[in-house]
């Protein structure tokens, strides 16, 4: 009887478990035998990886192989396996030495010829790999630029199972990153394209500031939609920390570039407005796939014509919205994503939508229940509230407005001073601080607190609205290089929730 071991990783979520794979050859008539719950698609590795150790010259062991996967009592899915199998066996039967084999994780699906194919995931696998102190890892070549954002392990990139043997025997090398860190860098449209709207244009700067959802509506064709693509192109960057995280997020998605995987600009997230619950929150059969809300994260998510989704999914934003994060259930687990992201909704003021408000055909009723989908606990999620106007003659302007550029400036300055305020917290922007701090450890001065006590006696907002308003005057504060919001600032940021959206 022979024993063989080898490594990989489990990946739920963006979390990843380290695999150990066993391989038992024993004497019986020749079968294979995989244990440790195993999905369909692992189940049928026996053939794939058989066949991939025979056609690349190796001898299957003639015998009774066992091949276990622990933890047992961890559901194992997909085929990020396969290339730990075959070595595992191979080990057990004595072809491989266990020296390199001893310290290196083992990633990748195998095709029949022992073609070595990409799977979903390889960055938390690596990350997960280099956090249990294993000191390097082979990937499938197509992903060795993604699994060489980490750092602090060493990251091997093979084409076929054929050199992988080699390697650890001492007789060929492997590929290895060259050393640089490409990033995805996507073109965006430039905020002086947008002709007029200064109220929209002021609310797109003060979300990007303070990290605040935004609800546009107004008639068709008035630059709704490209104020919202724009909203990006006012963001920071993202940080090396941040990049890894919405990277690793997009690499379960399956939907990063091959040779430029880091993503380095805050994303940009539009589902269509037929979209259903588990493509806007994750899920789907087998592994929980990351929805858009988590494609989003650190970045902007678009809804337009909002009004034309389901009940369903609209609610279903709502504790996304609330926690940043996603928890999503299934049979085999609870798969966690991040989804602190910022919403941007768009809509029209009723279903027949025309250029001028005045020519309006629809029922008081019927514009009533057009945006009634907004519920009154999701819109009082939404921090800043815009009804946009048409401008006659704005279209074929001169004028030019103000850049990106110079409107991001003023939004990174903003949120330095929001993040050196929560610093001891660890918050990066003001729509994260829970209400609690802003109503008791940062209490502003009664003078400015009057409006707002105003509008909870008279039943105009929730607690949970007259929280967001502070948070929003508090960025209006940073703007202009206060220090303490005072009683205009808490007004403006009250009448960006007070506005007439019907």
């Amino acid at each position: 009887m022979a024993l063989g071991r080898a490594h990989s990783v489990a990946v739920t979520g963006v979390d990843g478990l380290l695999v150990e794979i066993e391989a038992d050859i024993g004497q019986g008539l020749p079968a294979i035998h995989l244990v440790g719950l195993p999905d369909t698609a692992l189940q049928e590795s026996r053939d794939r990886v058989r066949a991939a150790v025979t056609n690349s010259g190796e001898k299957w062991p003639d015998g009774r192989v066992i091949l276990a996967l622990s933890p047992a009592t961890l559901p194992k899915l997909g085929t990020v396996y396969d290339l730990a199998l075959a070595i595992a066996v191979l080990d057990a039967s004595g072809s491989v030495p266990a020296e390199r084999l001893a310290k290196t994780v083992l990633l990748g699906e195998l095709a029949l010829d022992g073609r070595l194919r990409r799977v979903r995931g390889i960055l938390p696998a690596v990350l997960a790999a280099r956090t249990a102190g294993w000191s390097s890892v082979v990937v499938p070549a197509a992903t060795l630029a993604e699994a060489a954002l980490v750092e602090g392990i060493e990251v091997f990139g093979a084409s076929s199972l054929r050199e992988v043997v080699a390697w650890l025997r001492g007789e060929g090398s492997l590929a290895e990153p060259d050393g640089s860190m490409p990033g995805t860098a996507p073109r965006q449209g430039d905020l002086s394209e947008v002709v007029g709207q200064a109220e929209a244009r002021w609310a797109l700067e003060v979300a990007a500031a303070g990290g605040h959802h935004l609800l546009l509506t107004g008639p068709p064709g008035i630059g709704k939609t490209m104020l919202a693509q724009r909203l990006p192109g006012l963001l920071p960057p993202l940080t090396e920390t941040e990049a890894l995280e919405v990277t690793a997020i997009h690499s379960m998605a399956g939907i990063l570039s091959g040779e430029h995987p880091l993503i380095i600009v805050p994303p940009f997230v539009a589902p269509h407005h037929s979209t259903s619950v588990s493509a806007m929150i994750g899920g789907g059969s087998g592994t929980a796939r990351p929805g858009a809300v988590s494609r989003a994260h650190r970045g902007v998510l678009f809804l337009d014509e909002c009004a034309e989704l389901g009940a369903k999914v609209l609610e279903a934003m709502r504790t996304p919205l609330e926690e940043g994060e996603v928890r999503i259930a299934r049979r085999d687990g609870v798969a966690r994503y991040p989804a602190r992201f910022q919403l941007v909704l768009a809509a029209n003021p009723c279903p027949c939508a025309p250029a001028r408000e005045v020519d309006c055909i629809c029922a008081p009723l019927a514009r009533r229940r057009y945006l009634g989908k907004l519920s009154g606990p999701l819109m009082d999620r939404i921090d800043l509230w815009v009804r946009m106007h048409g401008q006659l003659g704005a279209t074929f302007s001169t004028e030019t407005g103000e850049s990106s550029a110079a409107v991001r400036d003023r939004v990174a300055q903003a949120r330095g001073a929001a993040i050196a305020r929560w610093r001891e917290y660890g918050w990066l922007a003001n729509a994260e601080v829970p209400g609690h701090i802003l109503r008791q450890r940062f209490r502003l001065p009664r003078e400015a607190l009057a409006p707002v006590e105003g509008a909870l006696r008279l039943g105009r907002m929730s607690a949970r609205g007259a929280d967001r308003a502070l948070r929003v005057a508090w960025t209006i504060c940073d703007l202009r290089g206060g220090e303490m919001p005072s009683a205009q600032d808490v007004l403006a940021a009250l009448n960006f929730r007070q506005r007439d959206t019907e």
